[in-house]
């Protein structure tokens, strides 16, 4: 009997090894031609994509995908010409399916998409300096009828709270429980939306009494940072380069846009803005706003707030995050984590 199992034991052993070798053969039939792909494209740009035949097999067909879209279909070994025209910024997958002698066999790359313009640099005006609370470590920053609605991060201190945009002073406030480390935040049909860093929970709020309406849990393992929206739908950023479309009712992501400039990926979008029809977003660990288009992620321009952050005195601040639009007056209040100043400015045209 113990012969017996070992036989088998052996000759599955063996099988099991042959089968791996006879796929890993197959997986070598085929291969993109890689010398052809260049590192980095634009929107601009068109893409022609080749099969290397290594072992000579006779192709019948070949079916190509762009991130699991099938773009194309062509008889024998025939190359994919791919517009990048509309494409997501990013990386765009591509996946070929290669029908050869009665049999198929798949095989990847992927391009990296870029904006099509370098974004152009901003001017700005400062209309008025007020003071903020320096104790505050700015997560989110928002005017909801004229009252400035400001959240803050960090364990044990964390809270959304009305604050008087003049002195920094808070009128009213809403603590979260110690374990939560506080995020963005929106106001959308008199509720506010609240984000969390890393609890992968959310919070809803009355936005006239800051009553807790009710908490949501991440559709997606991502954090929280910052939190917008167009009057319709929630746009979160998650500390990389992706945004999320966000459906406010079963707070379910939607979609995403990747935001890159012309030659670059911008990780780590923090707190944003719906400004006219544009995303502002504060980039971590650099005092710069880039105004980003919602639909396709590009930087079309950059705000350079340096000479602000030189402005601010308490020895305690870190990086600027928050923005705020204030419609009455068609001015921007930018402050940051435990920022003293408050600065209104308007963006010359």
């Amino acid at each position: 009997m113990k012969v017996y199992n070992l036989f088998i034991t052996t000759f599955l052993a063996l099988n099991i090894v042959s089968c791996g070798d006879k796929q890993s053969d197959k997986e070598s039939y085929f291969s993109f031609d890689e010398s052809s792909i260049k590192s980095l494209y634009s929107t601009k740009d068109k893409v022609d994509f080749t099969l290397l035949n290594n072992n000579n097999k006779s192709i019948d067909s070949i079916v190509y995908f762009a991130n699991n879209e099938r773009v194309s279909s062509v008889k024998g070994n025939g190359k994919l010409a791919l517009d990048l025209k509309g494409k997501k910024l990013g990386y765009q997958n591509i996946k070929a399916l290669v029908y050869f002698e009665g049999d198929t066999i798949s095989i990847q790359t992927r391009v990296e998409v870029a904006a099509a313009n370098a974004p152009k640099l901003l001017k700005y005006t400062v209309i008025s300096t007020y003071d903020h609370d320096a104790n505050a470590f700015t997560q989110g920053y928002e005017f909801y009828n004229d009252t400035l609605i400001e959240s803050t991060g960090r364990e044990g201190t964390s809270y959304v709270a009305k604050t008087d945009y003049k002195t920094g002073k808070l009128y009213k406030k809403t603590d979260l429980d110690r374990q939560y480390f506080g995020e963005g935040i929106t106001v959308l049909k008199d509720k506010i939306y609240q984000l969390t860093w890393r609890n992968g929970e959310g919070f809803i709020y009355d936005a006239k009494t800051l009553k807790l309406i009710k908490s949501f849990r991440y559709d997606k393992k991502i954090e929280g940072w910052g939190l917008t929206n167009d009057g319709k739908y929630l746009y979160q950023s998650d500390g990389t380069e992706k945004i999320w479309k966000m459906d406010p009712e079963t707070q379910k992501l939607l979609d995403y846009v990747n935001v890159y400039t012309n030659d670059s990926k911008i990780k780590s979008v923090n707190e944003i803005e719906w400004i006219n029809g544009k995303i502002y977003g504060n980039i971590w660990q650099r005092d710069a706003i880039a105004v980003i288009d919602p639909q396709t992620g590009a930087v079309e321009a950059v705000l350079d707030l340096t000479a602000l952050r030189a402005k601010v005195t308490n020895p305690e601040a870190e990086v600027l995050n928050g923005i705020a639009f204030r419609k009455t007056t068609n001015t921007l209040f930018v402050t940051g984590k435990n920022w003293n100043k408050t600065f209104e400015i308007k963006i010359n045209q």
